[in-house]
């Protein structure tokens, strides 16, 4: 954990320089791509030892698979292959870790180059395998027409600003930016000349890393303050199922399930902010004119905890792997869509037991979300008064059926599972 902290920070100042002084003004694409991949191998070694090993040689089987299979076949061949070593590295920490965490657990770099090689697999299939009338406006906007050098896909792959916590990007997006197209590209979708400009302005991402940072800096007191205090491991304690009535037990359930949260928000937003540093994340400008640097955000706080259905709570979690999960399996699944996506997403987290409970839970409280939502919901509609009323059960229905969906996702094992659920 010391490692990840003090490599993300050095990767926040290194992002800063490489904005600053590497920029697409001052050095060519070539010698980006270069000190990104890099700064990106350096940082995994540093983080990991000899277990980024495992890194490299994905990264170099799916290079292979890349040059040599057919476009047909391309995505489905990088698919197993990265799905498949991914999932032997997640069954030797069951099976040789005894369900430890590795102090050098380097399965969440694993798990985004996994995202990225089969997310690059299905971009070139579309682009160089499919005809344009076949794919969606968004699998048009994203195809690949061409496979990239070995430059531009290790640079991808490692690069220092993503390689240790994420987030998974698209290829074109990462390679706009690193030859300085991504920012314009955004900026001509609007007419600065009716706002009153005469050239086009120059966003800086500044403002929005000291938001980001913040917000991370809050997260980690929130990690050491209420994390360690409330541990879900208590939820299942003898004592406290004796003596606690059912309505206690709820509210702590919450209470657990808020206080796992800090740890994801503060990786991921220090990741956001990295990306953001280094001038990559650029995704427009709101109705209010403001510039918006969330193109790669993975969280959304507010909508996640005033959620009130399912769905708007998992859209606003975890949102670039449910942006991978819709695009190389829900978009392409050709039956169960919803079903598939959720055991993609179990078997991609890993093989621990409790992952599986949560997201087959998960299956069934989506579907009975929507059901519900569908045929109950326009009753509330018509007066105001109702309408509050239906948001704040739905909010209160939300926040608990979340907390007893993920629990045994932190809890992993299946007795503590089974205990839990009794």
């Amino acid at each position: 954990q010391i490692n990840f902290v003090a490599c993300q920070l050095f990767a926040l100042l290194a992002a800063f320089w490489f904005r600053i002084y590497l920029g697409p003004s001052h050095a060519s694409s070539a010698v980006r791509h270069a000190f990104a991949t890099l700064f990106g191998i350096y940082f995994a070694v540093f983080c990991f030892g000899w277990y980024s090993i495992h890194l490299f040689v994905l990264v170099m089987m799916n290079y292979g698979i890349m040059n040599m299979a057919s476009i047909p076949n391309i995505h489905r061949y990088s698919f197993v292959v990265a799905m498949g070593y991914l999932t032997l590295c997640h069954i030797s920490r069951i099976y040789i870790f005894h369900y430890g965490i590795l102090t050098t657990d380097f399965s969440g770099p694993l798990m985004i180059i996994t995202q990225k090689i089969t997310t690059l697999a299905c971009q070139l299939h579309d682009g160089i395998g499919r005809q344009a009338e076949e794919l969606t406006a968004e699998q048009n906007r994203l195809a690949v027409k061409t496979r990239p050098s070995l430059l531009e896909y290790l640079s991808y792959l490692l690069n220092f600003m993503s390689v240790i916590a994420g987030p998974c990007s698209n290829y074109k997006d990462y390679i706009a930016f690193i030859e300085g197209r991504h920012v314009h590209m955004k900026l001509l979708e609007v007419n600065w000349k009716q706002k009153g400009y005469d050239r086009l302005p120059d966003p800086s991402p500044t403002g929005a890393v000291m938001y980001k940072l913040c917000i991370t800096l809050v997260s980690l007191i929130l990690f050491l303050t209420l994390t360690k205090n409330f541990p879900m491991a208590y939820i299942i304690d003898n004592e406290f199922l004796d003596k606690t009535p059912f309505l206690s037990r709820l509210g702590y359930l919450y209470v657990v399930t808020q206080a796992a949260k800090p740890k994801y928000y503060f990786a991921w937003t220090l990741a956001d902010a990295v990306n953001n540093a280094a001038g990559y994340g650029f995704s427009g400008v709101d109705e209010r004119g403001a510039f918006r640097w969330d193109l790669l955000s993975n969280l959304n706080i507010w909508n996640i905890e005033t959620a009130t259905s399912f769905k708007m709570y998992i859209e606003n979690w975890n949102i670039q792997t449910a942006a991978w999960l819709k695009r190389v399996c829900y978009d392409r699944a050709p039956w169960y869509p919803t079903a598939l996506t959720f055991i993609l997403s179990a078997l991609w987290h890993g093989i621990y037991p409790g992952y599986y409970f949560t997201f087959l839970t998960g299956i069934l409280i989506t579907l009975a979300a929507r059901a519900i939502r569908n045929n109950c919901r326009h009753y509330f509609l018509s007066s105001v008064p109702l309408k509050i009323a239906y948001d704040i059960v739905t909010w209160v229905a939300t926040q608990l059926a979340v907390c007893y969906t993920v629990a045994p996702f932190v809890m992993l094992a299946v007795e503590p599972t089974i205990k839990f659920y009794k």
